[in-house]
């Protein structure tokens, strides 16, 4: 973002303040009157700081560096009520200090990914309100989330699983030594309208960068813990103390995607909601034997809940290749079957079972400590609760082997894929079929692209840099020019305000010239705002290109992707699947 973007007047970038004067032929430094405006710099992105204005015609790329990480003091994560101070990682919440021993199992969960279905039960389970607010534990997020979800906007819940034995009756699950590392990590997004929703598999042996991340410590104080480079993304929580905040960074560095809140929960979650709602019916296409999980079934329905509903989202030896990512079909087959049966009628209108949900899902929901209240729970889970399960898509990360490993451990992204998966999510994209209604909403919008254009040398745009790298506005000046024979074009410096995604505003006689533009830099047609025109440097009217956060540089094309690539695994929580 730019300087005034962030209301950093002092560090304002020259590339994109100096601007033409037609009166003269020379680069003046122009700086808007415009007042400072607040903003959070892209995660992927962070601005890079470019030295003097460039020559006319120049690209001025600016360099890549990670994020710095934000130094911003973060309060000291909340106690239970009546509870002694405890050290962190821990449990966060009300509860009486007589069950302390259960107030310590914070990030605590099985791979099968449980506090999703815990969300979707939480508007129901609105009941005996202080009894629940007291069964909810909370840590704090610092400052890696958006500053919680919000209705009218598109949601994105982090929700993690680790393999570490905490809980009663879970001393043979899990890693005896582990520190408590992201074993199964979805990112849940759920679109702006709530017509569909994406359930994002990571897998835990994918090798991403782990950025540095402040740590609230016992005392309140706060550690930078360092970050690592090329390692296991499940590194990314438990090891040298990091906390579900860093997880949360992680994903934000691989996605490109910023959680606005997150959740974890222990093992006996599987095993507490499955009995809750009287079990889960699930399929297998063969017999199931697998001496690690503890899970004997044979081929066919079976109905099960508590510890061989555990055992099943466990198994990994008996389902697919064997590995990670079979487990992870797995337990998205499970949680489809998880959600029907929440959705369904002998759930929804039996008392004892939504009592149970409750109380369940509260004790084993550990929460960042902007969703720690029954009553935040409730407003989210009515959020998910408008979701049709056709349109709840279950999808993993694409990934492929490893190839700097002779003997296969680990995974790396696809890049051929993954980047198009994640750029449907940062776009609101839904990866099942949409509304009628939506259909015809895009069919409007992408109508803005058809029709005649303009002679490139007729376009006449002003260039702003809002939120976009340092450097961009006159890197696309330079590009137009230059490249595509955009001749009268300018760079008009900073906006005024930020904006997530690049627009182009247009007037009514200007729609011709606006097309082309749009074709010669990868609009999409919702990015086409119609409306007026502004003065140029030479007094004439113009259309204005306003940069946003999503801008990838002079000649990248902004088009969002309309389906999931080719090849990437897909199913809906609406459809009966068998365990192979």
């Amino acid at each position: 973002m730019d300087a005034q973007g962030r209301g950093r007047a002092d560090d304002v970038d020259p590339a994109d303040q100096w601007v033409l004067n037609p009166n003269t032929g020379e680069y003046e430094l122009r700086l808007p009157p415009s007042p400072p405006q607040s903003g959070v710099p892209s995660p992927r992105r962070p601005p890079a700081t470019d030295a003097g204005p460039p020559a006319r015609g120049r690209s001025e790329a600016p360099g890549r560096r990670r994020p710095e990480t934000p130094g911003r003091a973060v309060p000291p994560p909340r106690r239970r009520r009546g509870a002694p101070e405890e050290p962190l990682p821990g449990r966060r919440g009300r509860r009486p200090a007589k069950k302390a021993a259960k107030g310590k199992k914070v990030l605590l969960w099985t791979g099968g990914a449980m506090a999703f279905v815990l969300v979707a039960g939480a508007g129901a389970g609105y009941f005996y309100i202080e009894h629940l607010n007291d069964n909810i534990a909370s840590v704090s997020d610092d400052g890696a989330s958006t500053g919680g979800f919000q209705k009218d906007k598109a949601i994105n819940i982090l929700l993690i699983g680790t393999d570490k034995r905490t809980g009663k009756g879970n001393e043979s699950y899990g890693d005896s030594g582990s520190v408590g590392h992201a074993d199964t990590t979805i990112l849940l997004h759920v679109s702006k309208d709530r017509s569909n929703a994406t359930a994002l598999s990571i897998p835990r042996d994918l090798i991403v960068d782990v950025p540095d991340c402040p740590t609230t410590q016992e005392d309140g104080s706060q550690k930078i813990i360092p970050g690592t480079q090329q390692v296991r993304f499940n590194t990314s929580l438990g090891q040298d103390g990091r906390t579900p905040s860093c997880t949360m960074r992680t994903v934000t560095e691989l996605t490109g995607v910023k959680p606005d809140n997150f959740m974890v929960a222990d093992f006996n979650a599987v095993k507490t909601l499955t009995s809750a709602v009287g079990g889960v019916e699930v399929c297998l296409g063969k017999d199931i034997d697998d001496p690690d999980s503890h899970l004997k079934l044979s081929k066919g329905t079976h109905t099960i809940a508590g510890e061989q509903a555990l055992a099943f989202v466990r198994t990994r030896h008996a389902v697919g290749f064997g590995g990670d990512l079979s487990r992870i079909g797995l337990q998205q087959q499970f949680l489809s079957a998880l959600m029907r049966k929440l959705k369904s009628n002998d759930t929804l209108t039996s008392p004892s079972k939504m009592l149970d949900l409750a109380e369940a899902g509260t004790k084993a929901l550990t929460v960042d400590s902007q969703l720690d209240s029954i009553g935040k729970l409730k407003d989210l889970g009515l959020e998910l609760g408008k979701l049709d399960t056709k349109n709840l898509t279950f999808t993993t990360t694409p990934v492929i082997d490893n190839p700097a490993e002779k003997v296969k451990s680990t995974v790396v992204l696809n890049e051929s894929t993954a980047p198009q998966v994640f750029d449907m999510i940062k776009n609101d994209v839904s990866f099942t079929a949409v509304k009628e209604q939506k259909k015809k909403e895009a069919a409007a919008v992408a109508a803005r692209l058809k029709g005649s254009k303009a002679p490139a040398s007729e376009v006449r745009v002003r260039i702003l840099n809002g939120g976009a790298d340092p450097g961009s506005a006159q890197e696309t000046l330079s590009w137009l020019q230059v490249e595509e024979g955009v001749t009268k074009s300018e760079n008009a410096g900073n906006a005024p305000a930020a904006l997530a995604k690049t627009t182009l505003e247009y007037a009514p006689d200007q729609a011709d010239q606006a097309r082309r533009l749009a074709d010669i830099m990868g609009l999409s047609g919702s990015a086409m705002k119609p409306g007026e025109s502004v003065e140029n440097a030479q007094g004439l009217p113009a259309m204005t290109l306003t940069l946003g956060k999503d801008f990838k540089g002079a000649g990248a094309s902004l088009t969002a992707p309309s389906k999931a690539p080719e090849g990437v695994q897909k199913s809906t929580a609406d459809k009966v699947e068998c365990a192979q």
